[in-house]
């Protein structure tokens, strides 16, 4: 059975794994269901390409989920790998900063929430580094696509570039909270 920290995090491993036919999302019911004592929680919908019924179980960590966008507390996920993790955060800020430069300053504040999921994805990549090493074991990385992502560039899977890349994300973000106040 699947282990998830958070939906939060449940959503994004759906969101990663694509359906036999290829398409990526899937329109999902949720419930819960408890089994011997354990709380399971069921996302069951269809396949708008194939018409597959698709379905994914998981039980929630123990403790309270943290609050969106964040995926999980301190530990690293059990079921998204570093690379996965930062793949989401590159999809997510390439979208977001294409938005920030085609955008006057005043609708930044549209961009704010992918922004900042792309961080919160970026800080999981960190939560894989092992106390005082200065980068993610190799096998760390256990999906094709985080495997991938690794054999592409693996300097990007250290500490040096992890932190230089949230001080990044986290100064655009401040940029959008200047420019672009919510509206009051």
């Amino acid at each position: 059975m699947l282990i998830a920290r958070s939906a939060q995090e449940a959503h994004a491993y759906m969101d990663l794994h694509v359906c036999v036919c290829g398409a990526a999302g899937f329109e999902r019911q949720h419930r819960l269901e408890d089994r011997d004592g354990v709380l399971v929680s069921v996302y069951e919908g269809v396949c708008p390409q194939c018409g597959r019924t698709r379905s994914f179980e998981f039980t929630m960590s123990e403790g309270l989920p943290p609050a969106p966008p964040a995926f999980g507390g301190p530990e690293s996920s059990r079921i998204i790998d570093p690379g996965e993790f930062l793949w989401i955060s590159d999809r997510l800020s390439t979208e977001s900063g294409l938005r920030l430069l085609n955008t006057p300053l005043a609708q930044h504040r549209e961009v704010r929430p992918a922004a900042a999921y792309a961080i919160a994805a970026l800080e999981e990549v960190a939560k894989f580094l092992p106390e005082g090493a200065d980068r993610i074991p190799e096998d760390r990385f256990t999906s094709e696509r985080g495997r991938e992502m690794y054999e592409q560039d693996p300097t990007r899977f250290t500490r040096k570039e992890i932190t230089a890349a949230l001080e990044l994300k986290r100064r655009i973000l401040a940029g959008i909270d200047r420019f672009s106040p919510p509206q009051g």
